[in-house]
Formats: structure tokens, sequence, C-alpha cells
């Protein structure tokens, strides 16, 4: 029998989003997953349901369609339930030069932060009104500093900018009781490398990143998601506008 508490996951049908997702439902919370596809949203609602006698809601959207966007922001507008976690775990990644980005290639980036900016304001609009809640960004490695072998201005820029993003929601939203955080990973194995990887060969890919982390290996989506686990819940409850390199190692230096 699940409890009261509701989670929404942004991302949630693969990936660190899903990892989140399973850490939550394991505790009896209830989630709604966000995703675009409905094939692999359906199939993790399954394996969630399976995994405990939590409630699993899937929500398809686009989030690059306005429209899908509104009718995210609707629902959530229409929950009579206290959000009390959010995940802000949706990503792309696709490196190129910076010579050769085009305005496609900068929006498709931007306009993923402009959905995440305005569904977490519908989310904490829900959260101050039932009391506070907990925020968990998903930034980047990359944020903070560039990698050659991977070129990803736009990319970049974006995660940074949510790397504002927490630490200006975390300030702002302090007075009603709404911690906001930010784990921020180095190589981790999740479908986002598909857009310019071979799926069939992203485990050989991604091992060969194992050396360029200190502990000497790639990150997995559980690494991240108990991260992220500890941020939502309440024994991180003095912790806000934190971004955490979740990274092996890589922030405080590369083999």
């Amino acid at each position: 029998m699940s409890n009261s508490k509701l989670a929404i996951i942004i991302g949630g049908s693969s990936g660190m989003g899903y990892a989140t997702a399973e850490n939550l439902v394991k505790q009896d919370i209830d989630v709604y997953i966000l995703g675009n596809n409905q094939e692999k949203l359906m199939s993790a609602q399954q394996t969630l349901i399976e995994m405990s006698g939590a409630s699993v809601t899937t929500i398809q959207a686009n989030l690059y369609n306005e429209e899908d966007v509104s009718r995210v922001i609707k629902n959530i507008d229409a929950e009579q339930r206290h959000i009390q976690f959010l995940v802000n775990a949706a990503g792309y990644f696709n490196p190129k030069p910076f010579l050769e980005h085009k305005l496609s290639d900068y929006d498709i980036y931007m306009e993923l932060n402009k959905a995440i900016f305005f569904i977490s304001q519908a989310v904490v609009k829900n959260m101050a009104k039932h009391g506070g809640g907990s925020i968990v960004n998903i930034g980047s490695m990359w944020a903070k500093q560039a990698i050659k072998a991977t070129p990803s201005s736009a990319y970049s820029m974006a995660k940074a900018g949510l790397h504002s993003l927490t630490q200006h929601m975390a300030m702002e939203l302090a007075d009603y009781n709404i911690r906001v955080n930010a784990v921020s990973p180095a190589v981790v194995k999740t479908p986002i490398y598909e857009a310019f990887i071979d799926p069939d060969n992203i485990d050989e890919v991604i091992d060969g990143f194992n050396d360029f982390h200190p502990i000497g290996r790639s990150g997995t989506p559980e690494d991240i998601s108990k991260s992220i686990n500890f941020l939502l819940q309440d024994d991180s409850n003095w912790v806000t506008g934190a971004i955490w390199d979740v990274d092996g190692g890589v922030t405080a230096g590369r083999n």
C-alpha cells in the first residue's frame, strides 16, 4: 500500500531518472514519470509497479512541444496531492565543435532548459501551497570544465545555466521550506549517448572512459541516483543550493 508521498521525475523512463524512480518506489513513494517515448514509459511503469506497492503514473510529453509542456503544467496545477519531490533528469547530449553549431543545435539545449524552468515553477507552486519540498536537478561536469575530446559548448552553457538556476531557486525558495540542489556527473552509462553512438557499441565506448576518472571507472545511473535520493530526503535537510560533483573524482583531477 503506497503512502502519501509523491514525486515527479522529468525524464524518468530511462537512465538516471529511471534509476531514481526505482529508489523512490522501493521506499513506497508514488511517482509520476514523464518521458517522450510511450513504449519506454509503459515498460518502465510495469517494471516499477512490480517492485513495490507504490503508484506509478506515466506522463507522455515532448518537452520541445509547447502544447505538450502546457499540458504537463496544467496537470500539475490540477494535482491536489502534495508533490514533495521533483527530479529534473531530462537531457540531450551530442558533442559538436563550436564552429559547426547551427541555430537548431543551440535551441535543442536551451528549449529543454525552458521547459524544465516552467514545469519546475508549476511544481514549486504546489510545494509552497503544501508546506515545502525538495528538488534535484541533473547538471553536468561539462558545465564546470571543457573537455577537448567532447566539444559541447551549447550543452555546457545550458547545464551551467541549470547549475545557476539551482542556486537562485534555493535562495528564493528557502522561505517556502523548499530545498533545491543539483548533481554534476561525469561520464555515466546512459541512453543519452545514443544521439551520436551506436546503441550496440555504447558499453564499449563508455568503458573507454574508465581511466578518465580517478576512481577508475565510468559511472552508472545507480551511482547518481543514490546521491539524488540522499539530496531529496530529510537526511540532507541542511543542504540547499549545492552542486554535488558525483563524477568519480574528475573535478578533483583527471588521470
